[in-house]
């Protein structure tokens, strides 16, 4: 049984090659700069009260530095810490102070290649639920997920549940029965990270919360009104998966950014995962319509929090293709 305490998505930590270009495209969406300089730009959702939960970094390449999730307190990080060290995992501490408006947090890359931190403290904020003088575009309200490519997603799956105390609401199962995406989460929704099937480790895309299906409708007018119609890349649509509203983007460095409203509560011990056919048209677009190439095979590449330096990737187990739609 764990002993330390996850308890959401925090943030992620994007290097983007222009600021000013990302600043427009992420205000279109709604966001609410924190703070700002010729080199990081820190953003937020309306309803949230930390400090950030969007770093986007000044570089000569995009790429992910690291996923972020937030633990209970100071001894949970102490007790991760203790965990990753006794799998021989190497963990890079980070003292309060070293990043801006956060606390003491811990680096590791994970059994997939994915750079991950935690963190139990961060700068609060004005929370702007209600100021809605500032509310525009698709009206981010927070962060909700990560979903990450990865070679092995059964090792990926098992490591998180088994490991790392999360839980599964869907997966999707190929042939013989091997998991070819999986949902998992710590908060009492459908998931803070997904797994997919797919050359890795890469993050595939970030997922923030909308307040009603109608925001997304409103994104799309305003990101084609401000000339980003160009970077809408699938929907809006509902998921089988999660029974969600979507809308998938593309940030003017490539980074995935999904809008997204309306799953179901998982707080339940008992709720047991719903699974999905791999080759079922209703599981990735209820309404059937099929997702581009460009979504399966276009995802951000992922820095080793060690070395600073781009992961290299590696071929999944699972056969390597589109879903097979049946009609």
């Amino acid at each position: 049984m764990v002993n330390f305490d996850i308890i959401r998505c925090g943030r992620a930590v994007l290097h983007v090659t222009d600021l000013e270009k990302s600043k427009e495209f992420y205000d279109a969406l709604g966001f609410i700069e924190t703070e700002a300089d010729s080199e990081n730009i820190f953003l937020r959702g309306l309803e949230e009260h930390n400090h950030h939960s969007l770093w986007l970094k000044k570089k000569a390449e995009p790429a992910l530095e690291v996923i972020s999730y937030k633990v209970r307190s100071e001894e949970d990080l102490d007790a991760l810490a203790g965990f990753f060290e006794s799998q021989q995992r190497q963990v890079i501490w980070m003292e309060a102070g070293s990043q801006n408006a956060l606390g003491r947090s811990l680096r590791v890359m994970d059994p997939n290649g994915l750079p991950v931190e935690y963190y139990a403290r961060m700068d609060t904020a004005e929370r702007m639920l209600q100021r809605y003088d500032v509310y525009k575009g698709a009206k981010v309200q927070r962060i909700d997920h990560f979903n990450c490519m990865v070679p092995d997603v059964e090792g990926a799956h098992n490591y998180y549940i088994d490991e790392l105390g999360f839980a599964c609401s869907e997966y999707t199962a190929g042939e013989e029965e091997r998991i070819w995406a999986a949902w998992l989460h710590r908060k009492p929704s459908v998931h803070d990270v997904a797994f997919m099937n797919g050359p890795g480790p890469r993050l595939h895309h970030v997922g923030f919360w909308l307040k009603d299906p109608m925001s997304l409708i409103d994104g799309c007018d305003y990101l084609a009104a401000k000339g980003f119609a160009p970077g809408i890349e699938r929907g809006p649509g509902r998921h089988g998966l999660s029974n969600a509203f979507f809308l998938y983007l593309r940030d003017p460095d490539g980074h995935r950014i999904e809008l997204y409203n309306g799953d179901y509560l998982t707080s339940d011990p008992d709720f047991k995962p719903i699974r999905w056919d791999l080759n079922d048209p209703m599981r990735q677009t209820f309404w059937g319509h099929e997702a581009p190439d460009s979504w399966f095979e276009e995802a951000t590449e992922v820095l080793d929090v060690h070395s600073g330096r781009k992961r290299g990737l590696e071929e999944p187990l699972l056969k390597k293709r589109k879903p097979n739609f049946v009609t």
